[in-house]
C-alpha cells in the first residue's frame, strides 16, 4: 500500500491475533528477565533513549495491568495462577501468566520495563510522567458491554486521563504537560468483548442488531472516542484492530462444534469490523489537524500463530489454554486452587481460554514494531 500524504496513515498487513497474544520464546530474547526493574537493566547496560515521552494506554484486558483489582467485579486476573511467571509470581491483574502487550510496548519505546495500572496503586513521580495504562479488562466501545460485568467504561477512562493530566501539572507544570502530552504514543485497544461477549455470548445485542449494524454502532463509538483523545492533545494514536474472534479456544467451545473449530461467523464479523475501521481511521486521517493516526492489524498475526504455531514458532497448543482445559476457563474460573495449569506455559499460544501466553504476546507486539512503529514518526 502506498503511504497517503496526509498525517493519518492506514496500514494494511497480514497477521493476525484472535484476541491477542503471543510471546516468542522467552522474555529473554528481546526483553529484560521477567520482574527486573529499570534500575537493575540499566545496571547492566547504558539506557537507551526513550522514542516517546510516555506511553499512554485505553482498552479492555489486553492492556489491563490491573485496573480491575479493586472494582466490585467478577473480571480481575489477580489471582494464580494469573502471574505464575512474573516476578516473584505475583498475580498483579495482568491476564496472562505475565507480561502483557503494554509492557512490551513500553519496553520497546524504551520508557519503562513495566506500563503500571492507573489505579490501585502508588505512582512515583517518574511513573506518571512516563505513562500509565488506564484499560479494564471486558469493557468495550458498546456502553453496554462494561454494564453487564461492572467494569470501566471507555469515558471513565478519558476521565481518568483527565485527572491524571492534572496530577501531571501537580508535578511538572502546565508546559511541561502539554509537552509530555503531545510527545506520547496513546493506544487505543477495545472492541473484542463487544463482539465476542456482548453480541455473540449474550442475546442483547444479537436480538436488536444484525452484525453490519452492530459493528456500526461499535465504530461510531470508537470514533467519538478518538475525537475526545484528539482534543486531549494527542498527537500519535495508534488504534488496534480485532483479532480472530472465533478461533479463540472459549469461543470454539462456544460455538465451534465437536471439533471445536474456529467460527466462521465470528471471524467474519471481526474482519468486518477491521476493515471499516481501516477506512474511519483513513477518512479521520483527511482532516486538518487531525493527529497521526495508524491503524494496527493484529488479525492476522494471531491467525498465523494458530495456524502455523507448532511449525513457525515452536507452539504445540494452539486450541486450548494453560488453564484448566482450555476451554471455558477465564478470570474467576481460571483459578488454581480449583482447576489444573499445564506445565510448560511457553508451548501454549494461549494462557487462558480467551488471553494469550506472555510468549504470544512478545511475538506480537515484535510485529506491531516491525511493521507500524515507523508510520507514528517516532
Amino acid at each position: 500500500m502506498s503511504r497517503p500524504t496526509c498525517r493519518t496513515v492506514v496500514v494494511v498487513v497480514r497477521w493476525r491475533l484472535a484476541a491477542v497474544a503471543v510471546v516468542l520464546a522467552a522474555v529473554a530474547m528481546a526483553a529484560p528477565a521477567l520482574g527486573e526493574t529499570a534500575p537493575q537493566k540499566e545496571g547492566k547496560e547504558e539506557k537507551k533513549k526513550a522514542m516517546v515521552t510516555a506511553a499512554i494506554v485505553f482498552g479492555d484486558s489486553i492492556m489491563d495491568p490491573g485496573n480491575n483489582n479493586g472494582l466490585h467485579t467478577l473480571i480481575k486476573a489477580n489471582h494464580p495462577p494469573y502471574g505464575k511467571d512474573f516476578a516473584g509470581h505475583q498475580s498483579t491483574g495482568r491476564f496472562s501468566n505475565g507480561l502483557i502487550p503494554s509492557d512490551f510496548i513500553a519496553q520497546g519505546l524504551n520508557l519503562k520495563q513495566l506500563l503500571p495500572p492507573y489505579l490501585g496503586v502508588e505512582h512515583t513521580p517518574e511513573d506518571l510522567l512516563t505513562g500509565v495504562s488506564f484499560a479494564s479488562g471486558a469493557t468495550g466501545f458498546d456502553p453496554l458491554t462494561p454494564a453487564i460485568v461492572s467494569v470501566i467504561t471507555m469515558e471513565q477512562q478519558l476521565e481518568y486521563f483527565d485527572e491524571y493530566r492534572r496530577k501531571l501539572v501537580s508535578i511538572t507544570d502546565e508546559q511541561k504537560t502539554q509537552q509530555i502530552i503531545s510527545g506520547a504514543l496513546f493506544i487505543v485497544c477495545a472492541g473484542t468483548d463487544d463482539l465476542a461477549n456482548t453480541y455473540f455470548t449474550t442475546p442483547f445485542r444479537s436480538l436488536q442488531y444484525d452484525i453490519p449494524s452492530y459493528v456500526t454502532l461499535l465504530l461510531t463509538s470508537a470514533e467519538s472516542f478518538l475525537r475526545n483523545v484528539s482534543a486531549r492533545g494527542a498527537q500519535r494514536i495508534g488504534f488496534v484492530g480485532l483479532p480472530p474472534i472465533g478461533c479463540v479456544p472459549s469461543q470454539r467451545t462456544l460455538g465451534g462444534g465437536p471439533a471445536r473449530s474456529c467460527v466462521p461467523e465470528r471471524n467474519q464479523a471481526a474482519r468486518l469490523y477491521n476493515a471499516r475501521a481501516q477506512e474511519m481511521v483513513g477518512r479521520l486521517g483527511k482532516e486538518p489537524g487531525f493527529p497521526t493516526l495508524v491503524y494496527i492489524d493484529i488479525y492476522n498475526i494471531i491467525q498465523d500463530l494458530v495456524d502455523n504455531g507448532p511449525a513457525k514458532y515452536g507452539f504445540t497448543e494452539t486450541t486450548h489454554g494453560c488453564c484448566g482445559t482450555g476451554t471455558v476457563e477465564v478470570t474467576a474460573l481460571c483459578d488454581d486452587r480449583f482447576v489444573k495449569v499445564c506445565d510448560d506455559v511457553s508451548e501454549r499460544v494461549f494462557f487462558d481460554s480467551y488471553h494469550p501466553t506472555q510468549r504470544a504476546y512478545k511475538i506480537i507486539v515484535d510485529y506491531i514494531f516491525d511493521h507500524y512503529i515507523q508510520f507514528l514518526h517516532l
